[in-house]
């Protein structure tokens, strides 16, 4: 039984880094990792069983420092990688490890163990991805089409390409670049473009957008002022190659055009303090999450710069002449973009959303308090959408 209510699951520990497990298409499953000063730091499997509306979790010990991201293979559902605090000579440096998680909790749709003693196992280190010359790690992106084998991390303002080797062992740096120039040159974020076969990233810092080519290394665009304050996050539409979504301190979410950089082609003004995330839906591009320090979740509807912004559009053949002229009328007008929903169920700064990688009219947010909430797309909607 399908419902609209939300599903919220209690970490016991802060926590801002979250990700759908990529490679797992089935089951619906998301990754969590804590900070933790005091403790161990955690990785929590999250598996939302739909049918039943439960969550059961399995928990990994992350043994480093505090976890400030998390991404998950897309080819594997072992492989993770982290970034994470370590102090060393009294100097805390942000660094990024590739990690295995054991064999049999792989795969989704597991059932929590009774016994909750038993049931934390640990993460295997693969690899560092070594950064003592580069600075701190603010995130590793992988290649989103790919074997698993290609990853990119942002350190300081450095940008870094790696081939992962040896069934992931060994992390060979093979090609990077640097920011160049005055102030505070710090990548915050970045996304690996899905389209152009792969080899177009775009990156944030301070507040310009820069788009890179990784076969060069080169940038190949500039989008100087892209917000007032701090950019926080970028996403990719992964069905129109051009387009980009950024989302900042001036609580704005953003839309581009990459072709044509000199003016966003949309912007939101819904969030009330700063925006940490913005995500396009997979399977229906329209469908856009932000999550932001005012605690709140907006989900909107951008259907005017989605794919299909006449709304689903219907073969001729396939209606007679009363709905022909009907359609006709319907078609003429692109859709009006709307807020679909704002969802309220976090009380502190929301840190991430995240679609799920198995069910696309589902979501997962995570805000600082350790609280994970698991929403759906209003069923009005999908059906709207779908039909």
């Amino acid at each position: 039984m399908e419902d609209d209510a939300p599903v919220i699951y209690g970490l016991e520990f802060q926590a801002r880094a979250l990700t759908p497990q990529i490679a797992e298409t089935d089951a619906i499953r998301f990754l969590v990792g804590t900070q933790s000063l005091k403790y161990d730091n955690q990785i929590h499997i999250i598996d939302f069983d739909d049918e039943n509306n439960i969550i059961n979790k399995n928990v990994l010990i992350h043994e480093v420092g505090e976890i400030w991201h998390i991404s998950a293979s897309p080819a594997d559902k072992g492989v993770l990688a982290t970034c994470y605090n370590k102090t060393s000579d009294s100097k805390v440096m942000t660094c990024a490890a590739v990690w295995r998680m054991p064999k049999e909790l792989e795969s989704g749709s597991h059932e929590s163990p009774d016994d909750s003693s038993s049931n934390t196992q640990t993460l295997e280190l693969l690899c560092h991805l070594d950064n003592t010359a580069h600075g701190n790690m603010a995130c590793v992106i992988w290649e989103p089409m790919g074997d698993g084998k290609k990853i990119i991390s942002l350190a300081d303002n450095h940008l870094l390409l790696w081939d992962l080797q040896e069934s992931s062992s060994n992390a060979m740096l093979s090609s990077s670049a640097a920011l160049e120039g005055k102030g505070q040159l710090k990548f915050t974020s970045g996304r690996w473009s899905p389209h152009h076969n792969c080899t177009q990233v775009a990156t944030a810092n301070d507040t310009a957008i820069r788009g890179w080519d990784t076969r060069s290394m080169r940038q190949i665009y500039y989008i100087e002022n892209a917000h007032g304050q701090l950019v926080r996050d970028l996403d990719f539409n992964p069905n129109k190659q051009y387009y980009l979504a950024s989302c900042g301190d001036d609580c704005k979410v953003k839309f581009w055009d990459t072709r044509n950089v000199t003016e966003p082609v949309k912007t939101l003004e819904e969030h009330s303090h700063w925006v940490w995330n913005v995500r396009y839906n997979h399977s229906h591009d329209q469908l856009v999450l932000s999550g932001s320090s005012d605690s709140r979740i907006i989900l909107s509807n951008m259907v005017s710069i989605s794919s299909e912004p006449f709304g689903h559009l219907v073969d001729d053949d396939e209606l007679s002449d009363q709905e022909d002229h009907h359609q006709e009328e319907k078609t003429k007008e692109p859709l009006q973009d709307s807020i679909i929903a704002t969802y309220e169920e976090h009380e502190d700064s929301v840190y991430a959303v995240e679609w799920s990688s198995a069910d696309p009219w589902l979501f997962a947010s995570l805000s600082y308090d350790g609280r994970l909430v698991i929403n759906r797309v209003p069923r009005a909607l999908k059906y709207h959408i779908l039909l």
